[in-house]
């Protein structure tokens, strides 16, 4: 009955969101912040339909949060076209790394300091908090592939990078909470393993397996001539998996391999149309809708004079980007829920000062003592420093470390730290995404 009954709800969050979808669009207010109030109205706080106990379901709650993080991660390398030279990467790198560390610094001060936490408690929660969302933050992120505005680059690449890189940081509070007393040895270990070998393993495992994956797969499909009937979904699965358990098997952080897959993958398209030319999914659209081509013929010139490998990279681009964003959006809304369920009972109000310090000052701060030079304006840097959006990878650490023999009382601080300060992203952010969104956008269509 149990069962039933989760499906159910479900069923009846995704009908309400498709319904009410013409309504929302024109609201300051995210399908996330939906969620999350139709979660605290089913959970024990409202109608008390549904009851979630954080311990019993860590298990399955990590590798549920993991699922979606990856999917998300391979989407989000999908999008990204811009080749690894180009200098609007330089955005995504600096935010992943250094404003990432500065971020991580600032919550476990804030915690130390301000809320008399040991050192231990203080740096994981602040690794866990420290990743920006790939899922709930797709609002902020590129549009597709012929996006190239650097705020919504920055922090697709960001968002993409970090996931994987937060994760060395999050061993690191493990291992000081376990190691506290005994000798620093581990630390070079921690610094060795961790950091310095599992990183780039990872990265470079995804990105030539993609790339290679994706350049055999255009070579038998225009062999073939089957370039319209592959079960692309298929390949996103696959290439997800293997790219996972490569990275895995070798030491190398998995989220940073999908996520390299996707990029590998785009970098494949972009060998056979040409980095000048917008991207296959685009040139295709015409032919697989079987629609007038004007005024998209005059744009991307008529589809019956596409060659072969711009049709097979086209469709195969088309189809992954939207299977992976349906699965994506799907987890979103079932993750986010749950949040809303489980949130009265983990409400912990310190997390009201973490949230503001760091969304208004810690993140604000961290992007605008970085050297951005030309790459950011000062409206451009304010807005990347306010859309730090937290959300599932943080879920994801948070179970992780669950399952890694916390004491109770660890685990207890944890869990409704993070559960409360992801809850408070998701509304703040949610409320504000849009109307600054919107501002932006008109701001940049004006001076054009």
């Amino acid at each position: 009955m149990s069962f039933i009954l989760w499906v159910a709800v479900l069923g009846a969050v995704l009908l309400t969101l498709a319904l009410t979808s013409s309504y929302l669009r024109w609201m300051p207010v995210t399908t996330s912040a939906v969620c999350l109030a139709l979660g605290v109205g089913i959970g024990p706080a409202g109608m008390g339909l549904l009851k979630l106990d954080i311990k019993d379901a860590a298990n399955w709650m990590e590798h549920l949060t993991e699922v979606a993080v990856l999917f998300s991660l391979f989407v989000c390398g999908l999008k990204l076209r811009l080749p690894l030279r180009d200098r609007k990467w330089r955005v995504a790198f600096g935010l992943a790394g250094p404003v990432m560390l500065l971020s991580i610094t600032g919550v476990c001060l804030l915690l130390h300091y301000g809320f008399e936490l040991a050192w231990g408690p203080s740096m994981l929660i602040g690794a866990i908090l420290a990743p920006t969302d790939p899922v709930l933050a797709s609002l902020v992120q590129v549009n597709d592939a012929k996006d190239y505005d650097p705020v919504r680059f920055g922090l697709s690449g960001e968002a993409g990078l970090n996931d994987g890189v937060a994760f060395p940081f999050v061993i690191l509070g493990l291992l000081f909470l376990q190691q506290s007393g005994n000798s620093s040895a581990w630390l070079d270990d921690w610094a060795l393993k961790s950091l310095l070998w599992a990183v780039p393993a990872g990265l470079l495992t995804g990105y030539w397996m993609g790339h290679g994956i994706g350049r055999v797969t255009l070579s038998m499909r225009i062999r073939n001539a089957d370039s319209t009937l592959s079960p692309n979904d298929y390949l996103t699965l696959a290439l997800i998996a293997l790219a996972y358990v490569a990275a895995e098997s070798i030491h190398g952080y998995g989220f940073l391999s999908v996520f390299a897959a996707g990029l590998g993958l785009r970098q494949a398209e972009v060998k056979s149309t040409g980095d000048t030319q917008i991207p296959a999914e685009h040139l295709v659209q015409p032919l697989v809708n079987h629609q007038n081509v004007e005024p998209e013929a005059a744009v991307h010139g008529d589809v019956e004079t596409l060659e072969d490998t711009q049709v097979a990279a086209g469709i195969m681009m088309g189809d992954m980007l939207a299977f992976g964003s349906l699965v994506e959006r799907a987890m979103e809304v079932f993750l986010v829920t749950l949040l809303g369920v489980v949130l009265v009972a983990h409400w912990d109000w310190r997390a009201l000062v973490i949230a503001a310090v760091l969304f208004c000052v810690i993140r604000p701060l961290s992007v605008w003592l970085i050297p951005w030079g030309r790459l950011l304006d000062g409206r451009q840097r304010s807005l990347i420093g306010w859309f730090g959006i937290r959300g599932i990878g943080s879920f994801y650490y948070l179970f992780y470390v669950l399952n890694h023999d916390l004491p109770a009382s660890v685990a207890t601080l944890c869990t409704d730290l993070t559960l409360s300060v992801v809850a408070l992203s998701i509304l703040i952010h949610g409320i504000s995404t849009q109307p600054m969104l919107a501002r932006y956008e008109r701001r940049n269509h004006r001076d054009s």
